[in-house]
């Protein structure tokens, strides 16, 4: 009876009844003495200065990464943000126990008494640990001496970002991430099978770009003091053009357009013309410093800065059509006075002969475009009425332009100049 009644006391002590699937079975319960004496002895003598295996083999460190979110991406600092969980894993033979209890769930309170790797982010310029409402750490313990050491980190890292096909432009930020003060024969990085992993992307804060994919490698550096292995992940980002779309090449092409116009107003209307010719040239310049205020001060030419600076020579060459057309228009209309004027006066002195009436250079228009030239050669052309008419070389090697059609010739001239050119500029940027 003594022997029943010990065994029947020490069940009831070491074993509590629990439901599964409404059969009652017996299993053990562990108590929170039991586990704070596991860590005690844990960390009876233990070193949290050295690492495991130290002389004996490196340590192998495999590193995981869940990525919460990205962005938002600054291109004025070259630099975007990440929050991320961070997970370490390797084994420490120190940390070995023999319990019922085959892990061990931590927190943060228990990382400083324990050997934790030394990592660094390499290309991080601001990395904040988040601590609120208590630091978000987490620490857990297998029996064969396995640990796993997770927290969640915020960082501004930098993306070095080449702009010559801004706002068409692809990038391909890093994250770089490697031992401090522990070469390669010491530490050794590796990725675990699933080693990156992401959130949902409806939440990111990529304004202005679109994620594609991300890849993840590892390298060693050759430093003074020592090699490193150096685990990288490459986020691939693409640029939505959206925005510029709507703020710079509508209005741009737009401004172009309008420049345009003046071809149709009556080359008489100085006042119009020259005022619209202003207008869409300092527009132009407005737009193209706007443009600029979102980049920084690169000194190559983007993709942006090719568009505005040939919608400006657009709007610019617009402004001089008309300036040529009434420089040349003036100028006839103050040769055909001068004209008009010699041919009434008759200058008669001593030793001189009358000069012949119907050879004297008779300066007038004919219609609109028909001039009478010298040694009364007739002309369409109102280049072909200058002295070297007399010599016939008009005739040889001369294009024959009617500066009164000027307008006419550029309705044309510009819109085909302009449609070109943003074919190539298309075709050359997105697709080649």
């Amino acid at each position: 009876w003594l022997m029943l009644l010990l065994l029947h006391t020490c069940a009831k002590e070491d074993y509590e009844d629990v439901p599964i699937n409404k059969t009652w079975v017996l299993s053990p319960k562990v108590y929170e003495s039991d586990v704070t004496l596991i860590l005690n002895k844990l960390l009876h003598g233990y070193d949290n200065k050295l690492r495991p295996d130290i002389g004996v083999r490196p340590t192998v460190i495999e590193t995981a990464i869940y990525v919460n979110s990205i962005g938002p991406v600054d291109p004025i600092n070259m630099e975007y943000t990440i929050d991320i969980f961070f997970a370490q894993t390797w084994y420490d033979s120190r940390l070995k126990f023999n319990s019922t209890m085959k892990l061990l769930m931590l927190n943060s309170n228990m990382v400083g008494k324990i050997w934790i790797p030394d990592t660094f982010f390499r290309n991080s310029r601001k990395s904040d640990a988040h601590w609120i409402t208590t630091p978000n750490r987490l620490l857990r313990l297998w029996s064969n001496g396995r640990v796993m050491y997770t927290l969640r980190l915020t960082i501004n890292a930098e993306c070095y970002l080449k702009l010559h096909n801004f706002p068409m432009d692809e990038h391909s930020c890093p994250l770089e991430f490697s031992s401090y003060g522990y070469p390669k024969n010491e530490i050794m990085y590796r990725w675990q099978r699933r080693a990156v992993e992401v959130a949902d992307q409806r939440y990111w804060r990529l304004y202005q770009f679109f994620f594609v994919g991300l890849r993840n490698t590892s390298d060693v550096a050759h430093t003074q003091s020592g090699e490193y292995v150096i685990m990288t992940i490459f986020f691939d980002l693409s640029r939505r053009m959206g925005y510029f779309t709507i703020q710079t090449y509508i209005p741009c092409s737009m401004i172009v357009v309008l420049s345009w116009v003046s071809f149709w107003i009556n080359k008489d209307a100085v006042p119009a013309r020259t005022s619209l010719g202003i207008t869409t040239v300092l527009t132009m310049t407005t737009l193209s410093t706007i443009s600029r205020k979102s980049l920084p001060k690169v000194s190559y030419v983007t993709a942006m800065d090719l568009f505005v600076s040939v919608c400006f020579i657009f709007t610019f060459a617009a402004l001089m059509e008309y300036g040529t057309l009434h420089y040349f228009t003036s100028n006839r209309q103050t040769k055909k006075a001068k004209a008009n004027s010699t041919s009434s006066m008759v200058n008669i002195r001593p030793d001189t002969s009358l000069l012949q009436i119907n050879n004297t250079v008779q300066y007038h228009e004919e219609g609109d475009y028909a001039y009478e030239c010298l040694d009364g050669k007739d002309c369409t052309s109102f280049f072909c009425c200058f002295d070297d008419c007399r010599s016939g070389a008009w005739r040889e090697n001369r294009i024959n332009v009617r500066v009164s059609k000027i307008d006419s010739y550029s309705r044309i001239f510009f819109p085909t100049a302009f449609g070109l050119f943003n074919l190539v500029y298309w075709i050359g940027y997105l697709y080649l």
